[in-house]
């Protein structure tokens, strides 16, 4: 069963075969070329279609059941049937003497309409009746179903972390609270109870109980494993810098695959807007930004894989060889790291607790709508926490800025300081920091603590978004591959001269690191500029400098 977007489902279960036949036949003779007609011979077949149908959101329009049949009667089975369509428009087959239960059952499943058998001839009889339901139906149509669904809980962590990978890597979804109604019917489809969360539901089908990143990426479309074993570049990192060396590498005719761990885009993919990248006069965000650069590569014919973990890197010979977290590895002849930063986690009693239940690291877009009405509160002065309080006072009620230092000016753009002095719904607190997270099953209250006064204070909040500078991805490397002491990359003129171990003539060259073929681009990288438009200068200036290396091979 194929899922569809445009031809709704007619469904028909008579336990009397040639009933059966006959209505099915009926119906495709006039409605099969719009509607799928799928006929069922009893009331448990139909149930296990109709719940199929559910699970891969094809739309139900309108259900014609059998008044007697042995396993359940046509009323008991509209009645199951509304479970799952509610909106599916619902008509029962009877026969003369029937009649009267056929009234009654008006009442008891809001029955639509009733039909005697036979009838003959359906132009007069079946083909009006159908035309009318289809209509009402049409009226008000279900929500589509040929997205990813995921049901979940608001404050459940692995129920965000599902919403948030599916949301950075750019696949549709539609998020479903537990507790709402189509959930349940969702739910009951798929035989789940829903005590372990999130359920995410694809269009084929596939019912998936708290998946792993690397299960729901599988199942989403998403590479996942590469197609060759050896390589002319690896990109590890899918960031600005990493896209951009993909973008550059692949289009000058490296075979090139970038390996990235949770998502494509990186911080900047995380960003609500960037008003300061070259070309987009308006403002582009990052999600945007990052879906271009995608589709880039992969048009340029790079392999992108998604979940792969990389944990090791050593030099064999001319090549070098990258280890995943599985235990299998690919190679290539040179490696261009961009795998970034990560946001620093705020130290405060409580705030591990609460990760991903009101506390979050990163703008987490995908709370904006939850956010209506809200107080809520963003940690940082630099520019990204000033673009997620320009993008969250569209939505929430109050937006407080708490910044550790006297103001906004050593840290942000003028450009976004201007903005935020002219939204009246963004409010400052400078020399202010959180000293604790309070909440039971979510974040409930927090204690701030002005460094100027030495005063503290509570507040109530369930949304706290933090934003306080970021480490380096590198703890992963080998320990002859050199680091300053903060754990960036050190490369050409940073690195002494030739470094221990080096078995070349030449020295580095300018984003080579310690290890020959090995380059470093982007936010990663000792001493870079930490912009979107230097981390892809950086991508596509490592690409020619690895072409430089490839030369000497």
């Amino acid at each position: 069963m194929t899922a569809s977007t445009t031809r709704a489902v007619i469904l028909t279960v008579d336990d009397d075969p040639g009933v059966s036949r006959s209505i099915a036949r009926d119906l495709r003779r006039r409605y099969g070329e719009d509607n799928r007609i799928v006929r069922a011979e009893n009331p448990v077949q139909a149930l296990d279609a109709l719940k199929e149908l559910k699970l891969r959101g094809e739309p139900v329009a309108l259900l014609l059941a059998d008044y007697r049949m042995p396993q359940m009667s046509g009323i008991e089975f509209l009645e199951a049937a509304m479970d799952l369509f509610p909106l599916a428009r619902r008509v029962l087959l009877t026969a003369y003497a029937d009649t009267d239960a056929a009234i009654q059952a008006i009442n008891v499943v809001d029955l639509d309409h009733y039909l005697l058998k036979p009838w003959n001839p359906p132009e007069e009889k079946l083909y009006p009746v159908v035309d009318a339901m289809l209509d009402l139906w049409r009226s008000t149509p279900e929500p589509s179903g040929d997205e990813t669904r995921v049901i979940g809980h608001r404050w459940s962590a692995p129920s965000f972390a599902a919403r948030d990978f599916l949301a950075r890597n750019a696949v549709p979804y539609r998020w479903l609270n537990v507790d709402e109604e189509e959930a349940k019917r969702l739910l009951d489809a798929a035989g789940v109870d829903g005590t372990k969360l999130p359920v995410v539901i694809t269009p084929d089908a596939t019912v998936m109980v708290a998946p792993s990143d690397s299960e729901l990426a599988e199942k989403v479309g998403l590479s996942t494993a590469p197609a060759e074993d050896f390589y002319d570049l690896v990109v590890v990192g899918g960031g600005p810098a990493g896209l951009g060396a993909a973008v550059y590498g692949a289009s000058e005719g490296l075979r090139t695959v970038l390996v990235e761990q949770l998502a494509t885009g990186g911080q900047a993919g995380q960003s609500s807007r960037i008003e300061n990248y070259l070309g987009f006069p308006d403002g582009v965000s990052g999600a945007q930004l990052t879906d271009r650069a995608r589709r880039q590569a992969i048009h340029f014919g790079a392999e992108l894989l998604t979940t792969r973990q990389v944990v090791g890197l050593e030099t064999t010979g001319s090549a070098r060889r990258l280890r995943f977290a599985d235990g299998s590895e690919i190679s290539a002849h040179s490696v261009i790291l961009a795998t970034g930063v990560s946001y620093r986690t705020l130290e405060a009693p409580g705030v591990g607790d609460l990760s991903g239940r009101g506390v979050y690291y990163g703008s987490a877009t995908t709370e904006g709508q939850a956010c209506a009405g809200a107080e809520i509160y963003i940690i940082g002065g630099a520019n990204s926490a000033g673009q997620a309080a320009v993008y969250f006072s569209r939505h929430a009620k109050r937006v407080h800025m708490l910044v550790r230092g006297p103001s906004l000016t050593a840290t942000m753009s003028s450009y976004l300081i201007d903005q935020i002095d002219g939204i009246d719904n963004i409010e400052v607190h400078t020399c202010t920091q959180v000293v604790s997270c309070k909440g039971s099953e979510h974040l409930e209250c927090l204690t701030l603590l002005n460094s100027e006064t030495g005063e503290s204070r509570d507040v109530d909040t369930e949304w706290m978004f933090v934003f306080i500078g970021a480490a380096p991805r590198t703890d992963w490397l080998p320990g002859d591959l050199l680091r300053d002491d903060r754990g960036f990359v050190l490369t050409g003129p940073d690195l002494p001269g030739k470094p221990p171990g080096w078995v070349l003539e030449r020295e580095p060259y300018h984003l080579e690191t310690s290890m020959p073929g090995v380059f470093a681009a982007g936010d990663v990288r000792a001493e870079s500029v930490k912009r979107v438009a230097s981390a892809v200068g950086d991508g596509a200036m490592a690409v020619t400098l690895v072409h430089r290396y490839l030369e000497m091979l």
